[in-house]
């Protein structure tokens, strides 16, 4: 089984020990994000909950109970030989995932940090108009 990081990136699930979050919110949330971006497609298999949380230097609980969170929110479903994989039909509609790719771009381009880019959207989530 390859690792996550080689299926989507090296880096691309971390974890903050000095984070407010913890440990299992942090990689549920991320991810939940590399789901619902596309990064991880349809019926991508994740890795093992003993093997990822070994790569992350986690307790194999932490991220049993993120994976028991993401099949909660019917993100993914684990099948006793197939493993954990991603449902399909999980991905953000192409409009929101191109606005979020643009407001990263102009984001990046005006030097903010990540965390400071994620401060500016949630002004506009508070802010924003309902239609």
């Amino acid at each position: 089984m390859a690792k996550l990081s080689e299926a989507i990136g090296a880096g691309a699930v971390t974890v903050d020990p000095a984070s407010p979050i913890g440990p299992a919110e942090q990689v549920r949330g991320q991810l939940t994000a590399l789901i619902q971006s596309g990064e991880l497609a349809a019926d991508t298999r994740l890795p093992p909950v003993r093997q990822l949380a070994g790569d992350l230097r986690l307790a194999v609980g932490t991220v049993a109970k993120a994976y028991k969170e993401l099949e909660a929110a019917d993100l993914v479903r684990t099948g006793r030989a197939a493993g954990t994989r991603v449902n399909p039909g999980r991905g953000l509609a192409e409009p929101a995932m191109a606005e979020a790719l643009a407001f990263a771009r102009a984001a990046h381009a005006t030097g903010l940090t990540l965390e400071q880019a994620q401060g500016l959207l949630a002004v506009g989530w508070r802010q924003r108009v309902d239609l």
